[in-house]
């Protein structure tokens, strides 16, 4: 009987531990958002689909930490060279416009 139970027991931790498979790996990898997906695992993970989303959300690569202030970034970026481009164009424009003016009158 007591074998029974020590049995019952091992066979619950391995339950749980297939169970929250998905929160361990994600622990494991180091992910930013451990907590959001453990607890997606939790609520949802009971059905076989939302297991298979846990399982699939874990081994997915970290997403960026800041993600806003990436975009903020590029976003900066991108405004420079499009400055800088439309400068570099208006200063040819006059460039040869004052070449132009200076070949009219020699």
């Amino acid at each position: 009987m007591g074998g029974n139970i020590v049995v019952q027991a091992i066979a619950a931790v391995l339950a749980l531990a297939l169970y929250f498979l998905p929160s361990i790996l994600a622990d494991r990898r180091k992910r930013h958002d451990l907590l959001t997906l453990a607890l997606f695992n939790a609520c949802i993970g009971w059905t076989g689909f939302g297991w298979l989303l846990a399982l699939y959300w874990s081994l997915q690569p970290n997403p960026p930490k800041n993600v806003a202030g990436e975009i903020v970034q590029k976003r900066k970026v991108v405004l420079m060279r499009s400055f800088s481009s439309a400068l570099l164009m208006r200063v040819k424009k006059r460039a040869t416009a004052r070449e132009q003016a200076e070949n009219k009158h020699p």
